[in-house]
């Protein structure tokens, strides 16, 4: 009890047990409202996070199997790569799983348990937070009326002892000063009344503090009753916070998901499957010596043939020395130029007797028509007719396609001045 006494007389004590104290307590319920909607709000910045990570594995694995698929590299080797592609987009699809867990089911159970836990009054506050306020306020009231009591007396008992010193030391000095008998005995007489008034006041005191004495158990049970009641609404909420951040755990954590591990399991074989032998096979049969090869044969004359031939041979005077530096390239343009430098071998407009014949008219009048159609095209690379009957035109020129593409791989067309001639159908792409 001296312990509890001695707390009382230290003014600076910050113990629960002071009058007013308990608002810590009180306030703690509102902390618990207040950790809810920052846990809230922290899932569902991660909810975000992890739905920008997964955007930006699909725009990255979109983007780079573009460029792998039209770029150079063939056979295993590119199924290799783009797998690194296809992880992307099954890991993104996890962390859209991730992003979704997060917040169908982990942030709704944390709104659903605020909730439940605080109820929001009419006029402000929570009614947790008044019922733990009442509590506490209803527990103390005795006790700290009779300490305000208590406080009271022993204003008193000091103010009594202060006069009683102040007497005293006005009769010491009379008597030094030898006064007048009768003003030395007014003194002493009041020093005594004042000596009477300590011990009256002392008494009221120390019967106070024994009556404070008495209530203070009964004050620490019922406190202790309250707060161990709000210590359970707080244990609640601290054993829901720690379930939850396991489930938020157990979401976040991929190694622990099946289809996370396959991810990787898929890859690695797929990787470990590239076999370089087989590629540069492919490649040998495809763009090399293992190709197939329709070596000239005898063949019977014809018109068409003949046509053929002479178009063919004319061309070949004028591609045995052709480069492709005159010709515009982009990045995903590249492989069509290759196949663009084959095609300048495309059959010639007719042979030596028809060109002479044909010379002052029109060159395509004995050539057979060709489907009617009629749409734009769009050049892909600069082209300089190297023919009486072939167009020319620059990289990004639109003009109009007014012919099917015949077997050689080459079309009709009218530029917008009105020429009308040959081009080689490789060269554009439709511009509708």
């Amino acid at each position: 009890m001296s312990d509890f006494n001695d707390s009382l007389n230290d003014v600076s004590s910050d113990s629960f047990w002071e009058v007013g104290n308990y608002k810590r307590t009180v306030k703690r319920v509102d902390d618990g409202n207040r950790l809810c909607n920052d846990l809230m709000n922290c899932i569902h910045e991660r909810a975000r996070i992890e739905k920008s990570y997964a955007q930006q594995l699909t725009e990255w694995s979109k983007r780079w199997r573009q460029l792998i698929e039209k770029g150079p590299q063939y056979g295993t080797v590119e199924r290799a790569w783009c797998a690194l592609m296809t992880e992307a987009e099954k890991v993104s699809d996890l962390h859209m799983e991730v992003k979704a867990a997060l917040m169908g089911e982990d942030f709704e159970k944390v709104k659903n348990w605020q909730k439940d836990a605080f109820h929001k009054q009419m006029i402000g506050g929570f009614k947790e937070t008044k019922e733990a306020d009442d509590g506490f306020r209803k527990a103390q009231k005795p006790w700290a009326k009779k300490l305000k009591e208590v406080d009271a007396m022993k204003k008193v008992f000091h103010a009594a002892c202060k006069e009683e010193k102040s007497a005293t030391s006005r009769e010491s000095t009379s008597k030094l000063e030898n006064n007048n008998p009768d003003v030395q005995k007014k003194l002493q007489e009041k020093v005594e009344k004042c000596q009477q008034e300590v011990q009256k006041t002392k008494e009221r005191y120390e019967k106070s503090l024994e009556e404070l004495d008495k209530l203070t158990p009964q004050y620490m049970e019922n406190m202790e009753q309250v707060f161990e009641q709000w210590q359970q609404f707080e244990d609640k909420r601290l054993h829901f916070f720690k379930e939850l951040l396991l489930n938020v755990k157990q979401h976040l954590d991929l190694s622990t998901n099946h289809k996370y591990k396959t991810v990787y399991n898929t890859l690695e074989d797929t990787i470990q499957g590239s076999d370089a032998e087989e590629d540069l096979k492919w490649f040998r049969s495809n763009h090399g010596p293992g190709m197939f090869m329709n070596w000239p044969q005898f063949e019977e004359w014809s018109m068409d043939l003949n046509r053929t031939l002479s178009r063919r041979e004319t061309k070949r005077k004028h591609t045995d020395d052709v480069t492709l530096t005159g010709i515009s390239q982009t990045g995903d343009q590249v492989s069509k130029t290759s196949s663009s430098a084959s095609n300048l071998e495309k059959t010639a407009d007719c042979s030596d007797e028809e060109m002479s014949s044909n010379a002052n008219g029109n060159p395509f009048d004995e050539e057979p028509s060709s489907p009617e159609v009629s749409s734009p095209v769009r050049a892909l690379y600069d082209y300089e007719g190297q023919e009486q009957d072939e167009l020319s035109f620059k990289a990004g020129e639109v003009f109009t396609k007014i012919g099917e593409e015949d077997e050689q791989g080459w079309c009709k067309g009218r530029l917008s001045d009105g020429t009308i001639g040959l081009y080689p159908a490789n060269y554009v792409e439709d511009s509708q």
